[in-house]
């Protein structure tokens, strides 16, 4: 019995100590890993420092001084300055610029960074943590992403490094940024996740991760790991008012840049998915109308003739919710779905129709660069004569004529009623400029501002408090906005 409680008052002792050491972990771990020593140390050569150079035409030598005409001097000053207008603008200048990259493929010499980094770059060189310094050629580039791919000639094989899921990383998740900060090469900065699913309005597929992790001028294209080593975002941007770091940088995720890398290594460019169909977001005031949550799926504002969309029946007021089995929980998550679908490749799209269920196989094209509007025609008829003025809800419309198409820059496909102004006083107010057009009214197409008066006196005398809009500006966004006609 002595010796059973020795045991057990050793065990009781042992399971104390254990109990306060996980604390201390725990304690530990909420302040933060106790050194990334060994995950950097293991990265920091895969990681490179880009300079690039363009040669600009400028004066050439120094301007010449306010120098009296006539003057003794004018002569020794002009050869003393150098100042011939004859070669007043020569490429006499080269304009250099830093950046960071990673290396993915070490046998190969393949290195990941930004566009805007080697964006109009002459000359590419690529410095390595060990003082080797090659010159790079460019693979391909993708301007939406804002990813480059470079290739180097590595006289022995690279340390490489690799992708991991940044769906896996979690907001609070610890961090690890390598770069080349203000030209200080093999910088390394730590710190969390403080955000996923960032929209800075960059482009049409932004989902950046925000970090707190330090990053400055020189970082962007440098990889931001996680604490196993894996590069989990590519550093693109900050946020600050200094031109230094204030704590809010931004990468693009693993999960967007890994498949662009892979096709511009494969294609030299990135082939895109393409459905067809201008979307926005569903919002309080069609809510009612399209029987889905606020700010869920994405409504269709418009398809166009002939597009994946058009040929498997989707319609403008559709809401698509699900695509390719994928919930649609963001309106602009659809594009990047769409964008990373293989072309040619069928799949099911639900949406919602006048509050139904709809499921419809829709077969995907591919995006092309031009796939953008028409282009605005160049001109008008002569001796067209002026369109009529009309006010509706506040602004003033007129119906939109090849005149007027081509002031405000729309393709011929478009028709309705433009708007010259807006009451500052009236519910439009805020949500339509002028320059925009209506092409739309209470669902059904319109021409011009009478049809749009009969639509708002068709919901007035139903007993309907809003009309629902649809409006198309001159960049081609599109989107449904409900106004209150009472």
């Amino acid at each position: 019995m002595r010796n059973l409680s020795r045991f057990c008052g050793r065990s009781f002792g042992i399971l104390a100590a254990l109990v306060i050491m996980a604390g201390a972990v725990s304690s530990a771990s909420k302040r933060g890993p106790h050194s990334v020593a060994p995950v950097a140390e293991d990265l920091i050569e895969a990681v490179v420092n880009i300079s690039t150079s363009q040669g600009i035409k400028g004066p050439r030598g120094i301007p010449l001084p306010n120098v009296p005409k006539g003057s003794p001097f004018e002569d020794l000053f002009e050869d003393f300055f150098d100042n011939d207008p004859g070669r007043s603008l020569v490429p006499n200048r080269k304009v250099s610029s830093l950046g960071s990259g990673f290396v993915i493929d070490g046998k190969e010499g393949i290195i990941v960074t930004n566009n805007h980094v080697i964006d109009g770059a002459e000359e590419i060189s690529v410095n390595f943590h060990d003082g080797t310094r090659l010159n790079a050629e460019l693979v391909g580039r993708d301007t939406k992403t804002d990813i480059a791919l470079l290739k180097v000639k590595p006289k022995k094989e690279l340390k490489a490094v690799f992708f991991g899921a940044s769906a896996n990383i979690k907001v609070g998740d610890w961090v690890m940024a390598i770069g080349n900060p203000f030209g200080l090469g093999g910088t390394v900065t730590v710190g969390i996740i403080s955000a996923k699913a960032r929209d800075i309005n960059s482009g049409p597929y932004d989902d950046y991760l925000q970090t707190d992790a330090s990053i400055n001028k020189g970082n962007s294209g440098g990889p931001l790991f996680n604490m196993d080593g894996e590069v989990i975002g590519v550093n693109t941007a900050i946020i600050s008012p200094t031109g230094g770091s204030i704590g809010i940088g931004f990468a693009v995720p693993s999960d967007t840049a890994s498949p662009v890398v892979q096709q511009l290594r494969t294609f030299g460019e990135v082939r895109r998915g393409w459905l067809g169909v201008k979307i926005q977001t569903v919002t309080d005031g069609i809510v009612g109308r399209v029987n889905v949550p606020a700010h869920t799926g994405a409504l269709i504002a418009a398809v166009s003739p002939n597009s994946p969309a058009a040929k498997a029946g989707l319609k403008s007021g559709d809401v698509i919710v699900k695509f390719d089995g994928r919930n649609v929980t963001r309106m602009r998550a659809l594009p990047r779905l769409v964008a990373r679908t293989p072309i040619d490749k069928t799949v099911d799209v639900e949406v919602r129709r006048k509050g139904q269920k709809k499921t419809l196989r829709v077969t995907i094209g591919r995006l092309a660069d031009d796939e953008a509007r028409p282009k605005a025609l160049s001109g008008a008829p002569n001796g067209e004569t002026p369109q009529p003025e009309m006010l509706v809800l506040g602004l003033k419309l007129s119906r939109l004529n090849d005149k007027l198409r081509s002031k405000y820059g729309f393709g011929a496909d478009v028709t309705g009623a433009i708007v010259s102004e807006v009451d500052p006083e009236s519910p439009a107010a805020k949500r339509i400029r002028p320059g925009d057009v209506i092409v739309e009214a209470a669902q059904e197409p319109v021409t011009d501002p009478q049809d749009i008066a009969r639509k708002v006196a068709d919901v007035k005398r139903s007993g309907g408090k809003t009309v629902q809009l649809g409006v198309e500006d001159a960049l081609g966004g599109y989107r449904f906005i409900a106004i209150p006609v009472q």
